[in-house]
Protein backbone atom coordinates (compact mmCIF):
# COMPACT_ATOMS: atom_id res chain seq x y z
CA UNK A 1 0.00 0.00 0.00
CA UNK A 2 1.13 3.54 -0.52
CA UNK A 3 3.17 4.55 2.28
CA UNK A 4 1.30 8.05 2.23
CA UNK A 5 -2.24 6.44 2.34
CA UNK A 6 -0.62 4.66 5.92
CA UNK A 7 0.24 7.98 7.64
CA UNK A 8 -3.13 8.37 8.57
CA UNK A 9 -3.17 5.17 10.66
CA UNK A 10 -2.01 4.44 14.32
CA UNK A 11 -1.57 1.57 16.10
CA UNK A 12 -3.62 1.53 19.28
CA UNK A 13 -2.02 2.18 22.72
CA UNK A 14 -2.76 -0.98 24.83
CA UNK A 15 -2.61 -0.89 28.75
CA UNK A 16 0.37 -1.70 30.61
CA UNK A 17 -0.57 -5.06 32.81
CA UNK A 18 3.25 -6.84 33.61
CA UNK A 19 1.40 -9.13 35.69
CA UNK A 20 -1.44 -10.18 33.82
CA UNK A 21 -2.67 -13.51 34.64
CA UNK A 22 -4.98 -14.24 32.31
CA UNK A 23 -1.97 -16.19 29.89
CA UNK A 24 -1.57 -19.14 32.55
CA UNK A 25 -5.23 -19.94 32.76
CA UNK A 26 -7.38 -22.70 31.02
CA UNK A 27 -11.21 -22.58 30.60
CA UNK A 28 -12.60 -25.13 32.70
CA UNK A 29 -16.13 -24.69 32.64
CA UNK A 30 -18.44 -22.62 30.33
CA UNK A 31 -19.65 -19.14 30.76
CA UNK A 32 -23.41 -17.62 30.87
CA UNK A 33 -24.61 -17.28 27.40
CA UNK A 34 -27.07 -14.55 25.78
CA UNK A 35 -27.76 -14.30 22.38
CA UNK A 36 -28.53 -11.01 20.63
CA UNK A 37 -29.41 -12.58 17.64
CA UNK A 38 -32.54 -10.79 17.87
CA UNK A 39 -31.85 -7.41 18.56
CA UNK A 40 -28.41 -6.43 17.40
CA UNK A 41 -28.29 -9.58 15.07
CA UNK A 42 -31.79 -8.30 13.66
CA UNK A 43 -30.73 -4.79 12.65
CA UNK A 44 -27.84 -5.82 10.47
CA UNK A 45 -30.08 -7.96 8.31
CA UNK A 46 -31.07 -5.98 5.13
CA UNK A 47 -34.45 -6.82 5.71
CA UNK A 48 -35.07 -6.91 9.06
CA UNK A 49 -37.47 -10.13 10.82
CA UNK A 50 -41.13 -9.92 10.83
CA UNK A 51 -42.37 -11.02 14.44
CA UNK A 52 -43.40 -14.77 12.83
CA UNK A 53 -39.43 -15.00 11.92
CA UNK A 54 -38.26 -13.53 15.05
CA UNK A 55 -40.59 -16.11 16.94
CA UNK A 56 -39.38 -19.05 15.10
CA UNK A 57 -36.07 -17.93 15.83
CA UNK A 58 -36.82 -17.37 19.57
CA UNK A 59 -38.09 -20.66 19.82
CA UNK A 60 -35.01 -22.42 18.28
CA UNK A 61 -33.12 -20.47 20.47
CA UNK A 62 -34.78 -21.97 23.71
CA UNK A 63 -34.43 -25.29 22.00
CA UNK A 64 -30.74 -24.79 22.14
CA UNK A 65 -30.60 -24.19 25.51
CA UNK A 66 -29.95 -20.38 26.30
CA UNK A 67 -31.52 -18.96 29.05
CA UNK A 68 -30.60 -15.07 28.61
CA UNK A 69 -32.10 -13.96 25.20
CA UNK A 70 -32.09 -10.45 24.26
CA UNK A 71 -35.46 -10.24 22.29
CA UNK A 72 -35.01 -6.64 20.77
CA UNK A 73 -35.16 -2.59 20.93
CA UNK A 74 -38.76 -2.24 22.01
CA UNK A 75 -38.57 1.30 22.30
CA UNK A 76 -37.39 1.07 18.35
CA UNK A 77 -40.48 0.11 16.82
CA UNK A 78 -44.01 -0.82 17.03
CA UNK A 79 -42.58 -4.54 15.55
CA UNK A 80 -40.22 -4.65 18.33
CA UNK A 81 -42.88 -3.49 20.49
CA UNK A 82 -45.34 -6.09 19.89
CA UNK A 83 -42.97 -8.48 19.40
CA UNK A 84 -42.67 -8.41 23.44
CA UNK A 85 -45.39 -8.21 24.39
CA UNK A 86 -46.37 -11.26 22.32
CA UNK A 87 -43.87 -13.57 24.09
CA UNK A 88 -45.39 -11.97 27.78
CA UNK A 89 -49.17 -12.32 26.88
CA UNK A 90 -48.96 -15.30 24.84
CA UNK A 91 -46.52 -17.11 26.87
CA UNK A 92 -43.66 -18.50 24.67
CA UNK A 93 -41.10 -17.14 27.61
CA UNK A 94 -40.42 -20.68 29.39
CA UNK A 95 -40.17 -19.83 33.65
CA UNK A 96 -36.41 -20.41 33.47
CA UNK A 97 -35.78 -17.91 30.51
CA UNK A 98 -34.63 -14.59 30.92
CA UNK A 99 -35.68 -11.88 28.03
CA UNK A 100 -33.02 -9.07 27.24
CA UNK A 101 -34.19 -5.63 25.97
CA UNK A 102 -31.48 -2.80 24.88
CA UNK A 103 -32.33 0.95 25.56
CA UNK A 104 -30.56 4.33 25.21
CA UNK A 105 -30.03 6.41 28.24
CA UNK A 106 -32.86 8.32 26.29
CA UNK A 107 -36.15 8.95 28.85
CA UNK A 108 -38.61 8.35 26.87
CA UNK A 109 -37.17 4.98 25.15
CA UNK A 110 -36.86 3.94 28.85
CA UNK A 111 -40.03 4.74 29.05
CA UNK A 112 -41.55 2.85 26.04
CA UNK A 113 -39.03 0.04 26.98
CA UNK A 114 -40.35 -0.66 30.65
CA UNK A 115 -44.19 -0.45 29.10
CA UNK A 116 -43.03 -3.67 26.63
CA UNK A 117 -41.59 -5.68 30.00
CA UNK A 118 -45.10 -5.44 31.94
CA UNK A 119 -46.02 -8.58 32.91
CA UNK A 120 -42.44 -10.67 32.72
CA UNK A 121 -41.27 -13.08 34.67
CA UNK A 122 -37.79 -12.79 33.92
CA UNK A 123 -36.15 -9.80 32.84
CA UNK A 124 -33.04 -7.47 31.37
CA UNK A 125 -32.80 -4.24 31.35
CA UNK A 126 -30.09 -3.35 29.09
CA UNK A 127 -28.88 0.22 29.31
CA UNK A 128 -26.10 1.67 26.86
CA UNK A 129 -23.72 4.93 25.89
CA UNK A 130 -20.80 4.96 24.40
CA UNK A 131 -17.71 6.13 25.69
CA UNK A 132 -14.76 6.41 23.48
CA UNK A 133 -12.96 9.42 22.74
CA UNK A 134 -13.87 8.93 19.23
CA UNK A 135 -17.92 8.85 20.64
CA UNK A 136 -17.64 11.27 22.75
CA UNK A 137 -16.03 13.92 20.39
CA UNK A 138 -18.03 13.52 16.95
CA UNK A 139 -21.52 12.14 18.43
CA UNK A 140 -21.94 13.48 21.53
CA UNK A 141 -19.65 16.67 21.46
CA UNK A 142 -19.52 16.65 25.06
CA UNK A 143 -16.79 15.97 27.84
CA UNK A 144 -16.01 12.42 29.90
CA UNK A 145 -17.82 14.27 33.00
CA UNK A 146 -20.69 15.05 30.51
CA UNK A 147 -20.79 11.60 29.10
CA UNK A 148 -20.96 10.20 32.45
CA UNK A 149 -23.56 12.24 33.49
CA UNK A 150 -26.14 10.37 30.65
CA UNK A 151 -25.10 7.43 31.58
CA UNK A 152 -25.98 7.97 35.08
CA UNK A 153 -29.10 9.71 34.32
CA UNK A 154 -30.18 6.87 32.30
CA UNK A 155 -29.68 4.96 35.16
CA UNK A 156 -31.94 6.49 37.73
CA UNK A 157 -34.59 6.96 34.85
CA UNK A 158 -34.87 3.14 34.72
CA UNK A 159 -34.70 2.72 38.48
CA UNK A 160 -37.25 5.04 39.18
CA UNK A 161 -39.66 3.18 36.94
CA UNK A 162 -38.61 -0.82 38.32
CA UNK A 163 -41.71 -0.20 40.48
CA UNK A 164 -44.22 -0.94 37.72
CA UNK A 165 -42.62 -4.10 36.84
CA UNK A 166 -43.44 -5.92 40.45
CA UNK A 167 -43.90 -9.68 40.29
CA UNK A 168 -40.64 -9.32 37.51
CA UNK A 169 -37.08 -10.61 38.11
CA UNK A 170 -35.40 -8.04 37.11
CA UNK A 171 -31.82 -7.61 36.83
CA UNK A 172 -30.00 -4.41 35.34
CA UNK A 173 -27.30 -4.47 33.00
CA UNK A 174 -24.89 -1.48 31.75
CA UNK A 175 -22.65 -0.74 29.02
CA UNK A 176 -20.13 1.52 27.81
CA UNK A 177 -20.84 0.75 24.44
CA UNK A 178 -17.08 1.13 22.50
CA UNK A 179 -15.02 -0.42 25.79
CA UNK A 180 -12.41 -1.42 23.61
CA UNK A 181 -11.42 2.10 22.09
CA UNK A 182 -11.64 3.59 25.60
CA UNK A 183 -9.10 4.36 28.23
CA UNK A 184 -9.49 1.81 31.13
CA UNK A 185 -9.92 4.34 33.92
CA UNK A 186 -12.65 6.21 32.56
CA UNK A 187 -14.39 2.63 31.41
CA UNK A 188 -13.93 2.03 35.27
CA UNK A 189 -14.96 5.65 36.45
CA UNK A 190 -18.52 5.75 34.46
CA UNK A 191 -19.29 1.86 35.30
CA UNK A 192 -18.73 2.73 38.80
CA UNK A 193 -21.18 5.75 38.64
CA UNK A 194 -23.88 3.52 37.46
CA UNK A 195 -23.39 1.34 40.52
CA UNK A 196 -23.80 4.11 43.08
CA UNK A 197 -27.40 4.53 41.20
CA UNK A 198 -28.68 0.75 40.88
CA UNK A 199 -26.28 -0.55 44.11
CA UNK A 200 -25.68 -4.18 43.43
CA UNK A 201 -25.00 -6.52 45.97
CA UNK A 202 -23.89 -10.66 46.07
CA UNK A 203 -26.91 -11.57 45.89
CA UNK A 204 -28.44 -9.19 44.00
CA UNK A 205 -25.88 -8.77 41.08
CA UNK A 206 -25.98 -6.44 37.76
CA UNK A 207 -24.46 -6.89 34.29
CA UNK A 208 -21.60 -4.88 33.33
CA UNK A 209 -20.83 -5.77 29.70
CA UNK A 210 -17.48 -4.68 28.05
CA UNK A 211 -18.24 -4.68 24.69
CA UNK A 212 -15.39 -5.14 22.23
CA UNK A 213 -17.88 -3.06 19.68
CA UNK A 214 -15.45 -2.56 17.06
CA UNK A 215 -12.13 -4.37 17.01
CA UNK A 216 -9.29 -1.77 17.12
CA UNK A 217 -6.38 -4.12 18.69
CA UNK A 218 -4.63 -7.86 18.68
CA UNK A 219 -7.54 -9.61 21.07
CA UNK A 220 -4.31 -9.94 23.92
CA UNK A 221 -4.95 -6.42 24.78
CA UNK A 222 -8.64 -6.62 24.83
CA UNK A 223 -7.85 -9.69 27.46
CA UNK A 224 -5.89 -7.18 29.31
CA UNK A 225 -8.35 -4.61 29.13
CA UNK A 226 -10.89 -7.32 30.59
CA UNK A 227 -8.46 -8.30 33.08
CA UNK A 228 -7.55 -4.80 34.43
CA UNK A 229 -11.48 -3.82 34.91
CA UNK A 230 -11.98 -7.45 36.58
CA UNK A 231 -9.03 -6.48 39.06
CA UNK A 232 -9.85 -2.61 39.50
CA UNK A 233 -13.13 -2.82 39.58
CA UNK A 234 -15.10 -1.61 42.99
CA UNK A 235 -16.95 -4.55 44.45
CA UNK A 236 -16.05 -7.06 41.75
CA UNK A 237 -18.23 -9.82 43.61
CA UNK A 238 -21.46 -7.56 42.90
CA UNK A 239 -21.17 -8.01 39.07
CA UNK A 240 -21.06 -10.23 35.90
CA UNK A 241 -18.50 -9.37 33.65
CA UNK A 242 -19.96 -10.25 30.07
CA UNK A 243 -18.49 -9.91 26.99
CA UNK A 244 -19.78 -8.68 23.73
CA UNK A 245 -16.90 -8.99 20.90
CA UNK A 246 -17.34 -8.09 16.98
CA UNK A 247 -15.24 -9.36 14.47
CA UNK A 248 -13.62 -6.31 12.53
CA UNK A 249 -10.28 -7.93 12.60
CA UNK A 250 -11.57 -11.33 12.12
CA UNK A 251 -10.72 -12.17 15.84
CA UNK A 252 -13.58 -11.95 17.59
CA UNK A 253 -13.36 -15.80 18.56
CA UNK A 254 -10.01 -15.17 20.00
CA UNK A 255 -11.25 -12.48 21.71
CA UNK A 256 -13.82 -13.67 23.43
CA UNK A 257 -11.48 -16.85 24.77
CA UNK A 258 -9.31 -14.59 25.95
CA UNK A 259 -11.63 -12.70 27.85
CA UNK A 260 -13.08 -15.24 29.77
CA UNK A 261 -9.57 -16.46 30.23
CA UNK A 262 -8.93 -12.88 31.90
CA UNK A 263 -11.96 -12.97 34.36
CA UNK A 264 -15.24 -12.39 32.87
CA UNK A 265 -18.27 -14.42 33.57
CA UNK A 266 -20.78 -14.15 30.76
CA UNK A 267 -21.10 -14.00 26.51
CA UNK A 268 -22.99 -12.14 24.17
CA UNK A 269 -23.41 -13.11 20.81
CA UNK A 270 -25.18 -14.62 17.87
CA UNK A 271 -25.46 -18.09 15.87
CA UNK A 272 -23.02 -18.14 13.50
CA UNK A 273 -22.06 -14.88 13.67
CA UNK A 274 -24.28 -12.37 12.13
CA UNK A 275 -24.48 -8.62 13.36
CA UNK A 276 -22.97 -5.29 11.96
CA UNK A 277 -20.20 -4.85 9.50
CA UNK A 278 -18.04 -8.15 9.81
CA UNK A 279 -20.50 -9.23 12.38
CA UNK A 280 -21.11 -10.61 15.64
CA UNK A 281 -18.73 -12.91 17.76
CA UNK A 282 -20.56 -17.09 16.83
CA UNK A 283 -22.43 -18.60 19.64
CA UNK A 284 -22.01 -21.66 17.96
CA UNK A 285 -18.11 -21.49 17.42
CA UNK A 286 -17.39 -21.13 20.89
CA UNK A 287 -19.58 -23.52 22.44
CA UNK A 288 -18.62 -26.23 20.08
CA UNK A 289 -15.01 -25.18 20.89
CA UNK A 290 -15.58 -26.04 24.68
CA UNK A 291 -17.34 -29.02 23.21
CA UNK A 292 -13.75 -29.71 21.62
CA UNK A 293 -12.10 -29.92 24.88
CA UNK A 294 -14.58 -31.78 26.64
CA UNK A 295 -16.35 -28.68 28.40
CA UNK A 296 -20.12 -28.87 28.63
CA UNK A 297 -21.20 -25.38 26.74
CA UNK A 298 -25.10 -25.74 28.50
CA UNK A 299 -26.12 -25.87 24.42
CA UNK A 300 -27.29 -28.12 22.80
CA UNK A 301 -25.89 -28.17 18.92
CA UNK A 302 -26.52 -31.87 18.19
CA UNK A 303 -28.87 -30.87 15.42
CA UNK A 304 -26.70 -28.06 13.91
CA UNK A 305 -28.24 -28.29 10.60
CA UNK A 306 -31.72 -27.77 11.73
CA UNK A 307 -30.41 -24.91 13.63
CA UNK A 308 -28.84 -23.15 10.52
CA UNK A 309 -31.80 -23.99 8.44
CA UNK A 310 -33.95 -22.28 10.54
CA UNK A 311 -31.45 -19.38 10.78
CA UNK A 312 -31.38 -19.19 7.25
CA UNK A 313 -34.86 -18.99 6.22
CA UNK A 314 -35.65 -16.53 9.28
CA UNK A 315 -32.81 -13.81 8.94
CA UNK A 316 -32.10 -14.95 4.93
CA UNK A 317 -28.27 -14.82 5.57
CA UNK A 318 -26.15 -18.18 4.34
CA UNK A 319 -24.26 -20.07 6.30
CA UNK A 320 -21.12 -20.07 4.71
CA UNK A 321 -19.27 -23.05 3.23
CA UNK A 322 -16.26 -23.01 5.53
CA UNK A 323 -17.51 -21.42 8.55
CA UNK A 324 -16.69 -23.53 11.45
CA UNK A 325 -18.40 -26.57 12.40
CA UNK A 326 -21.52 -25.49 10.69
CA UNK A 327 -20.49 -25.11 6.74
CA UNK A 328 -21.15 -27.24 4.35
CA UNK A 329 -17.32 -27.87 3.84
CA UNK A 330 -16.05 -28.33 6.84
CA UNK A 331 -16.16 -31.53 7.76
CA UNK A 332 -14.97 -32.74 3.68
CA UNK A 333 -11.96 -33.01 2.27
CA UNK A 334 -10.73 -33.41 -1.16
CA UNK A 335 -7.34 -33.63 -0.66
CA UNK A 336 -5.92 -37.23 -1.12
CA UNK A 337 -3.81 -37.63 1.65
CA UNK A 338 -6.12 -36.26 4.03
CA UNK A 339 -8.66 -37.97 3.09
CA UNK A 340 -6.38 -41.23 3.55
CA UNK A 341 -5.65 -40.07 7.11
CA UNK A 342 -9.14 -39.63 7.76
CA UNK A 343 -10.71 -43.13 6.61
CA UNK A 344 -8.03 -44.58 8.85
CA UNK A 345 -8.84 -42.53 12.16
CA UNK A 346 -12.63 -43.43 11.58
CA UNK A 347 -11.87 -46.91 11.16
CA UNK A 348 -10.04 -47.30 14.25
CA UNK A 349 -12.49 -44.79 16.15
CA UNK A 350 -15.24 -47.09 14.94
CA UNK A 351 -13.43 -50.34 15.97
CA UNK A 352 -13.46 -49.10 19.85
CA UNK A 353 -9.39 -48.90 19.78
CA UNK A 354 -9.67 -46.01 21.67
CA UNK A 355 -12.05 -43.79 24.15
CA UNK A 356 -10.64 -40.26 23.35
CA UNK A 357 -11.49 -39.11 19.79
CA UNK A 358 -8.44 -38.41 17.77
CA UNK A 359 -9.09 -38.47 14.31
CA UNK A 360 -6.77 -36.48 11.67
CA UNK A 361 -8.40 -33.53 10.57
CA UNK A 362 -11.72 -33.67 12.45
CA UNK A 363 -11.33 -31.99 15.70
CA UNK A 364 -14.98 -32.82 16.94
CA UNK A 365 -17.12 -35.81 15.83
CA UNK A 366 -19.55 -34.85 12.81
CA UNK A 367 -22.00 -37.07 14.49
CA UNK A 368 -22.14 -35.19 18.01
CA UNK A 369 -23.16 -32.39 15.55
CA UNK A 370 -25.74 -34.52 13.65
CA UNK A 371 -23.63 -34.70 10.21
CA UNK A 372 -22.70 -37.67 9.17
CA UNK A 373 -19.83 -39.78 8.03
CA UNK A 374 -20.74 -39.90 3.88
CA UNK A 375 -20.33 -36.05 4.59
CA UNK A 376 -16.55 -36.16 5.40
CA UNK A 377 -15.25 -37.39 2.28
CA UNK A 378 -15.70 -36.17 -1.39
CA UNK A 379 -14.30 -36.25 -4.19
CA UNK A 380 -12.49 -33.91 -6.87
CA UNK A 381 -9.43 -34.12 -8.69
CA UNK A 382 -6.97 -33.89 -5.86
CA UNK A 383 -8.59 -36.46 -3.91
CA UNK A 384 -6.48 -39.52 -3.76
CA UNK A 385 -7.73 -43.36 -3.50
CA UNK A 386 -8.54 -43.02 0.21
CA UNK A 387 -11.37 -40.27 -0.63
CA UNK A 388 -12.56 -42.40 -3.15
CA UNK A 389 -12.55 -45.86 -1.40
CA UNK A 390 -14.13 -44.61 1.63
CA UNK A 391 -16.86 -42.86 -0.48
CA UNK A 392 -17.32 -46.41 -2.31
CA UNK A 393 -17.44 -48.31 1.06
CA UNK A 394 -19.43 -45.98 3.90
CA UNK A 395 -22.35 -45.22 0.75
CA UNK A 396 -22.50 -48.76 -1.25
CA UNK A 397 -20.65 -51.81 0.96
CA UNK A 398 -17.90 -51.80 -1.74
CA UNK A 399 -14.96 -52.31 0.43
CA UNK A 400 -12.19 -52.60 -2.46
CA UNK A 401 -9.03 -53.92 -1.61
CA UNK A 402 -5.83 -51.84 -0.71
CA UNK A 403 -3.78 -52.41 -4.33
CA UNK A 404 -7.37 -52.26 -6.00
CA UNK A 405 -7.22 -48.75 -4.36
CA UNK A 406 -4.50 -47.84 -5.99
CA UNK A 407 -5.46 -49.12 -9.48
CA UNK A 408 -8.91 -47.03 -9.30
CA UNK A 409 -7.88 -44.15 -7.69
CA UNK A 410 -5.70 -42.55 -10.67
CA UNK A 411 -8.51 -43.89 -13.11
CA UNK A 412 -11.04 -41.63 -10.90
CA UNK A 413 -8.64 -38.63 -10.77
CA UNK A 414 -7.75 -38.52 -14.37
CA UNK A 415 -12.18 -38.86 -15.08
CA UNK A 416 -12.82 -36.32 -12.64
CA UNK A 417 -10.33 -34.23 -13.85
CA UNK A 418 -11.25 -34.25 -16.91
CA UNK A 419 -14.82 -33.13 -15.98
CA UNK A 420 -13.48 -30.12 -14.16
CA UNK A 421 -15.78 -29.99 -11.18
CA UNK A 422 -16.65 -32.57 -8.09
CA UNK A 423 -18.40 -35.67 -8.13
CA UNK A 424 -21.26 -37.36 -6.43
CA UNK A 425 -21.34 -40.66 -4.72
CA UNK A 426 -23.82 -42.29 -6.98
CA UNK A 427 -21.66 -40.82 -9.76
CA UNK A 428 -18.30 -42.54 -8.51
CA UNK A 429 -20.13 -45.60 -7.91
CA UNK A 430 -21.70 -45.60 -11.53
CA UNK A 431 -17.50 -44.74 -12.81
CA UNK A 432 -16.82 -48.29 -10.45
CA UNK A 433 -19.15 -50.28 -12.22
CA UNK A 434 -18.07 -49.31 -15.79
CA UNK A 435 -15.04 -49.84 -15.00
CA UNK A 436 -14.69 -53.15 -13.29
CA UNK A 437 -18.51 -54.39 -13.03
CA UNK A 438 -20.32 -53.94 -16.65
CA UNK A 439 -16.81 -55.37 -18.53
CA UNK A 440 -18.44 -57.42 -21.25
CA UNK A 441 -16.46 -57.45 -24.07
CA UNK A 442 -14.63 -59.83 -25.43
CA UNK A 443 -16.08 -62.12 -22.43
CA UNK A 444 -19.31 -62.49 -21.00
CA UNK A 445 -20.40 -65.13 -18.65
CA UNK A 446 -23.75 -66.56 -19.90
CA UNK A 447 -24.23 -69.98 -17.76
CA UNK A 448 -22.12 -71.42 -15.11
CA UNK A 449 -21.97 -74.80 -13.45
CA UNK A 450 -19.59 -75.90 -11.06
CA UNK A 451 -19.35 -79.42 -9.09
CA UNK A 452 -17.17 -80.60 -6.33
CA UNK A 453 -16.22 -84.44 -6.40
CA UNK A 454 -13.18 -85.28 -3.45
CA UNK A 455 -11.83 -82.28 -3.53
CA UNK A 456 -11.51 -81.53 -7.12
CA UNK A 457 -13.75 -78.80 -8.22
CA UNK A 458 -15.41 -78.89 -12.23
CA UNK A 459 -16.77 -76.23 -13.96
CA UNK A 460 -18.79 -75.96 -17.29
CA UNK A 461 -18.81 -72.58 -18.59
CA UNK A 462 -20.29 -70.88 -21.74
CA UNK A 463 -19.32 -67.48 -22.47
CA UNK A 464 -20.13 -65.20 -25.61
CA UNK A 465 -16.97 -64.43 -27.08
CA UNK A 466 -16.74 -61.61 -29.19
CA UNK A 467 -20.11 -62.10 -29.81
CA UNK A 468 -20.16 -66.05 -30.27
CA UNK A 469 -20.97 -68.58 -28.00
CA UNK A 470 -18.12 -71.11 -26.76
CA UNK A 471 -18.71 -73.75 -23.85
CA UNK A 472 -15.56 -74.25 -22.01
CA UNK A 473 -14.72 -76.70 -19.25
CA UNK A 474 -11.76 -77.06 -16.67
CA UNK A 475 -11.28 -78.70 -13.11
CA UNK A 476 -8.69 -77.00 -10.07
CA UNK A 477 -8.34 -77.29 -6.47
CA UNK A 478 -11.08 -74.39 -6.24
CA UNK A 479 -14.09 -73.04 -8.50
CA UNK A 480 -11.39 -69.88 -10.03
CA UNK A 481 -8.38 -72.30 -10.90
CA UNK A 482 -11.34 -74.74 -12.71
CA UNK A 483 -12.06 -71.85 -14.90
CA UNK A 484 -8.85 -70.48 -15.29
CA UNK A 485 -8.05 -73.95 -16.52
CA UNK A 486 -10.64 -73.79 -19.02
CA UNK A 487 -10.17 -70.75 -20.35
CA UNK A 488 -6.32 -71.39 -20.77
CA UNK A 489 -6.90 -74.64 -21.91
CA UNK A 490 -9.55 -73.40 -24.93
CA UNK A 491 -6.95 -71.02 -25.73
CA UNK A 492 -9.26 -68.12 -25.32
CA UNK A 493 -6.99 -66.26 -23.42
CA UNK A 494 -2.80 -66.49 -22.96
CA UNK A 495 -1.77 -68.30 -19.51
CA UNK A 496 -2.07 -65.96 -16.71
CA UNK A 497 -1.58 -66.28 -13.07
CA UNK A 498 -4.09 -65.17 -9.72
CA UNK A 499 -2.58 -63.05 -7.60
CA UNK A 500 -5.17 -62.44 -5.28
CA UNK A 501 -8.98 -63.22 -4.28
CA UNK A 502 -11.81 -61.53 -1.96
CA UNK A 503 -15.28 -61.64 -1.37
CA UNK A 504 -17.75 -59.75 0.75
CA UNK A 505 -21.59 -58.97 0.83
CA UNK A 506 -22.92 -55.87 0.32
CA UNK A 507 -26.66 -56.82 1.28
CA UNK A 508 -28.34 -58.51 3.97
CA UNK A 509 -31.22 -60.65 3.56
CA UNK A 510 -32.60 -63.95 2.05
CA UNK A 511 -31.32 -62.11 -1.47
CA UNK A 512 -27.65 -60.63 -0.92
CA UNK A 513 -25.46 -59.64 -2.97
CA UNK A 514 -21.59 -60.70 -2.65
CA UNK A 515 -18.65 -59.23 -4.31
CA UNK A 516 -16.18 -60.42 -5.49
CA UNK A 517 -12.43 -58.84 -6.34
CA UNK A 518 -9.72 -60.61 -8.44
CA UNK A 519 -6.43 -59.73 -9.14
CA UNK A 520 -4.59 -60.98 -12.30
CA UNK A 521 -1.02 -61.21 -13.96
CA UNK A 522 -0.90 -61.65 -17.61
CA UNK A 523 2.22 -63.09 -18.90
CA UNK A 524 3.50 -59.65 -20.47
CA UNK A 525 3.62 -58.91 -16.08
CA UNK A 526 0.38 -56.19 -16.38
CA UNK A 527 -1.56 -56.49 -13.89
CA UNK A 528 -5.35 -55.95 -13.50
CA UNK A 529 -8.21 -56.03 -11.39
CA UNK A 530 -10.94 -57.10 -11.72
CA UNK A 531 -15.09 -56.97 -9.70
CA UNK A 532 -18.23 -59.20 -9.82
CA UNK A 533 -21.64 -59.10 -8.30
CA UNK A 534 -24.03 -61.86 -7.83
CA UNK A 535 -26.49 -63.56 -5.70
CA UNK A 536 -24.15 -66.97 -6.07
CA UNK A 537 -20.86 -66.90 -4.43
CA UNK A 538 -19.73 -68.95 -7.18
CA UNK A 539 -20.99 -67.10 -10.22
CA UNK A 540 -19.29 -63.52 -8.29
CA UNK A 541 -15.71 -64.61 -8.37
CA UNK A 542 -16.21 -65.52 -12.35
CA UNK A 543 -17.38 -62.83 -12.92
CA UNK A 544 -14.67 -60.79 -11.28
CA UNK A 545 -12.20 -62.99 -13.80
CA UNK A 546 -13.56 -61.78 -16.65
CA UNK A 547 -13.70 -58.46 -15.70
CA UNK A 548 -10.13 -58.73 -14.73
CA UNK A 549 -9.41 -60.09 -18.46
CA UNK A 550 -11.73 -57.25 -20.05
CA UNK A 551 -9.65 -54.74 -18.84
CA UNK A 552 -6.60 -56.30 -19.51
CA UNK A 553 -8.09 -56.45 -23.21
CA UNK A 554 -8.90 -53.12 -23.01
CA UNK A 555 -5.43 -51.72 -21.87
CA UNK A 556 -3.97 -54.01 -25.09
CA UNK A 557 -6.55 -52.62 -27.51
CA UNK A 558 -5.44 -48.82 -26.36
CA UNK A 559 -1.52 -49.45 -26.13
Amino acid sequence: MNPLKLRKYRPFTGITLPDRKWPNQTLTHAPMWCSVCLRDGNQALPTPMNIAQKLELFQTLVRCGFKEIEVGFPSASNTEFKFNRLLIEKGYIPNDVTVQVLVQAREELIERTVDSLVGAKRAIIHLYNSTSPAQRRVVFERSKSEVKLIAVQGARWIQERLSRLEGTTMTLQYSPESFSATEVEFAKEISEAVMDVWKPTPTRKMILNLPCTVEVATPNVYADQIEWMCRNIRNRDSLIISLHTHNDRNTGTAATELGLLAGADRVEGTLFGNGERTGNVDLVTIALNLHMAGIDSGLDFSDLNAVRTVYERCTGMLVPPRHPYAGELVFTAFSGSHQDAIKKGLAEWERGNRTVWDVPYLPIDPGDIGREYREVIRVNSQSGKGGVAYLLESQYGINMPKEMQREFGPVVNDWVDGLGREVSAIELKDKFEKEYTLRDCPFALQKLTTVDEDGIHRCWATLLVGGKERTITGEGNGTIAAFVHALIREQLVEPFEVLDYQEHAVDAGEDASAIAYVWIRTNDGGQFWGAGVDTDIKRGPILAVLSALNRACSHLRQG
